[in-house]
This record gives C-alpha cells, structure tokens and sequence, in this order.
C-alpha cells in the first residue's frame, strides 16, 4: 500500500531515478503520483474513492474550461449497477475423497468462482473429468455430476461459451475450469482480487446459468488428481487429446454470498468545436477511472492503485484540455472518462446506449488503455487496426515519429473487446486504442511479459514500478497529434467493414 509521498521520494527509487525531463512529462507524472495514490483507494467502482477521484478529474476539467457535457448540465452520467460477492469469510470450497478425508482449496488463491445468486450456494456432488469440455467430451453421464475439465484459451480448443453450453445441456451440477496455463500470451495469475459480478440491471440481461462455475488454479490441481496431474497438465500444455475419467471424490462447496444496487460516475467534457460545419461530428477521447480498489494480498499488499491501468491515461486527456486553454479544434472534443471498465466496459456501454449528446453526431472514438510505457515506443500495435479509416491518421503521425504501426497479432487475448473503444464500434463508430508494440523473443517482449505476470491487475501497479519517460512523453505527443489531426481534419473518420 502506498501512501501520499512527494514526488521527489518517489524519483529516488532506482527505476525512476532519471525522473521525466520536460515540463508536461512531469505534470502527467505528478497527476499520477496523485490519482493512484491510497487516498483514492484505488478508485473501485462506486466506491468513495472513485468518487473522490471523479470529483477531482471534474476539478480538473472544469479549470481546463472545458464544459458539462453529463447529465442534467452537469459533468457526470450516472449508472446503477447491481453487483453480486462472495465473500471469502464463510466460503468453503473442498474435495472429499472416498475415504471421508478433506482437502481445503483455498479461495481466491486456489479456486474462485463465479459470483452470482441464480447457482446454489451449497453444492455436494461426484467430480468427473472430462477432457476441453466439448460436446464430444461432455455426454449424459455427467448429469448430477461436478465436471472438471480444461479450459482452453488457443486456437482449435473449446471456448468458454462451448465448454458451458455443453455441461448445462448435459445437465451437470457444476463446471469447474482449469486455467490454460498453456496460454504463454496471458499465462494465468493468481490470487484472484477477489470473487465479484457487476452487472446494469435491465429487462434485456442476459440471465445467469444456474449451476456454479469454478476457476481452478493449474498450481492446485494435485489437490484433485495427486501425482496424474503432472501428466494432464502437460498434455493440456501442449494441447494433446485428453481421457475422461470419473474422480473418486466430490466437491463440497458452501458460498457466502452478498448483494447489493449502487451507482457509479462517467465523467463527460466538452471542448466546442471552432466550425460550425462539423458540429455534429464530435471526435471523442477516452479513458477509464476505475481500478480494483481493495483485493487480496500479494506480497503484503491489498490496495489495486491502478496507475498505469488507467490512471496515467486519464492523466493524459487531463493534460491534453489543459494544454488546449479553451481553444477549440474544428470539430467538438468529448473528454469521456469512463467507470467500470473493469467489470465489463460499464460506463462506456451505458455511454453508448444512453448517449449525452446525440450518438450519430460521434465521429470517432480514441481510446487509451493498456498501454504501458515500459521500453522505447519503436513500435504501437492497433486495436482496431481494419476497423476504420483512423488507421490512415495513426499512420500519418506515427510513421514521421519513427513508429512503426501493426496490427495485434495476438488475437487469442480478445483485446478488441476488452477496451472501451468496443462499444464504439459494436455502435457502427470508428474507434481504435493502443498498446506497445515488440518483436517476438525481444527484451521489450521480456518486459511486457514480465509485468503483465508481476503487475498488471495487481498492487504492484503503483508509482514505483519501472517506467520509460522518453518513451511515456513520446505517446503522449503521439496521441495529442493525433487527436488534432482528427479534430481538424477534412475528412470525417470512416468504418471500412
């Protein structure tokens, strides 16, 4: 946990000891230092300290004269979301082997699962294994039955939709998935922050299945199978067929579960356009705010600051409208700072299906988000890349900069549909986001790799990580070019398919 520490201090860490050398480099930094700092708590949606740190980033919109652009005249857009826990006190998750013997698995560390009230919260049940889990795999005999498989993340195995529609209509009593820990891209990372589903309460959601769904961490799965699991893990590795085998034991499974309604805050800013021809082709620039907040420890540390994930890019457009002073580009400009991108691209849903100013008059959306400014920016992969014609833009800056601009060529992550740029472009809107891009084997493939495994989604996403400035300020003046050439360019952003 981290507390408020002056910037100087923080600078004195070996991996910031170079400190950022221009003016707007140091201010985004210090913006930072102070939104993913514990007074904010981590800015979990809904929480006070996202209120705390939405109240601020109007502050700080309001002083850049930009104007309201929510609800009712003022700055924010607010959203009721329902959220269903688990919470760890009271949960008991344990094998039961044939001898009447006991094995805890340790929630949140070992196993977590699916936090929703339409599953029994107390399950006693046989386990089967059986294999992917695909329809092949999964037939009658598993009814009443706890079934354990393989979840697979790769190219040619089962996903997760297949995997749970065979096991319901097989009449299982519960799924229980196995990290693929042959996924090297996002190998899994435990503990889990913590068990916990937040929806938007609508007549239209799509209802939750009615049987408990587990997530079983690989390290754990000697607990079920003893000394077979080294085999099946290895040949889940290398993505070998796999047997089907009934366990001699059950799952004894007891949830203590919460709920409860809250609200939480978009923050929406308007910078007016200087020409009254394309008034009604608004360039939106987003953001998100929220974090994880307080989670389970790792190393001593419960508190999620979220700073690169995504308080360094709220920073951004922040220093963007101050820079701007009021001016206007030719078309308007929405600073969209989003809540809830963590727990299903909320706030940027509820944006899109309940939009402040009219949605046909949004000409394009530019989102950042998981971009992580580790190593020099030689190379930025686009999310979005075949979308629209924004690539022409992006390409257009990027290439005199000396960036080279590729697709994702690691589709498997599903990236397309973890930013907020996604509900801009399921709307028809042309939207791309970012990230650093590397060569495959390279040391900035090391560094991303390893902080995605030390950092990403965890406490050690705080101000004293390891961070490139040269590269970090390069971004930043990549992105305020960017957006200036699509505010003010003649051509309205198009979609392309």
């Amino acid at each position: 946990m981290r507390g408020l520490i002056g910037i100087a201090a923080l600078l004195a860490s070996p991996a910031l000891a170079a400190g950022p050398q221009d003016a707007d480099t140091k201010a985004w930094w210090k913006m930072i230092g102070h939104l993913s700092s514990d007074a904010f708590e981590g800015r979990d949606t809904g929480s006070q300290g996202h209120a705390r740190a939405v109240a601020w980033t109007v502050a700080q919109f309001k002083a850049a004269r930009l104007l309201p652009a929510g609800e009712h005249g003022s700055y924010t857009q607010t959203i009721a979301l329902h959220e269903v826990r688990v919470e760890k006190p009271g949960t008991r998750i344990s094998i039961v082997a044939a001898d009447g013997s006991t094995t805890d698995l340790a929630f949140l560390h070992d196993v977590t699962v699916r936090a929703t009230m339409a599953a029994p919260a107390a399950l006693k049940a046989p386990i089967v294994f059986r294999g992917w889990c695909s329809r092949q795999d999964v037939t009658a005999d598993v009814a009443g039955k706890v079934v354990l498989c393989f979840g697979g993340r790769r190219k040619g195995l089962p996903g997760a939709a297949e995997r749970l529609a065979a096991v319901v209509d097989a009449g299982a009593a519960a799924l229980v998935t196995i990290d693929d820990a042959g996924f090297t891209i996002e190998p899994p990372r435990w503990p889990e922050a913590y068990a916990r589903t937040i929806t938007i309460p609508t007549t239209e959601a799509r209802p939750e299945p009615g049987l408990p769904m587990l997530r079983l961490n690989p390290a754990a799965l000697a607990k079920l199978l003893g000394p077979r699991a080294q085999t099946l893990l290895a040949d889940a590795i290398a993505a070998r067929p796999l047997p089907a085998f009934d366990l001699p034991a059950q799952l004894d499974l007891a949830l203590a579960r919460t709920e409860r309604d809250f609200t939480s805050d978009n923050v929406l800013a308007l910078l007016p356009g200087t020409d009254p021809a394309l008034n009604a082709e608004t360039v939106v620039v987003s953001a998100h705010i929220d974090g994880y907040g307080l989670g389970e420890p790792v190393d001593g540390d419960s508190l999620y600051n979220g700073a690169f994930d995504d308080a360094a890019y709220v920073a951004t457009l922040i220093r963007l409208a101050q820079a701007r002073k009021g001016k206007g580009y030719r078309r308007p400009v929405l600073f969209a700072v989003f809540t809830g991108e963590e727990k299903g691209l909320h706030g940027a849903n509820w944006f899109t299906r309940h939009p402040t100013i009219p949605l046909a008059s949004i000409a394009a959306d530019i989102n950042l988000d998981a971009i992580r400014p580790l190593f020099p920016l030689k190379i930025l992969t686009l999310i979005g890349l075949e979308a629209s014609t924004l690539v022409q833009d992006v390409r257009a800056i990027a290439t005199p900069m000396g960036i080279e601009v590729r697709p994702d060529n690691e589709l498997e992550r599903g990236m397309i549909g973890r930013t907020d740029a996604a509900p801009f472009l399921r709307a028809g809107i042309p939207a791309i986001s970012f990230m650093f891009g590397y060569d495959t084997g390279s040391p900035e493939e090391e560094k991303f790799r390893l902080w995605y495994r030390t950092r990403y989604h965890r406490p050690q996403d705080d101000i004293t990580q390891p961070i490139d400035f040269t590269a970090a300020r390069t971004f930043n003046r990549f992105f305020y070019a960017l957006t200036a050439r699509v505010a003010d360019g003649a051509a309205k952003p198009a979609m392309v398919r």
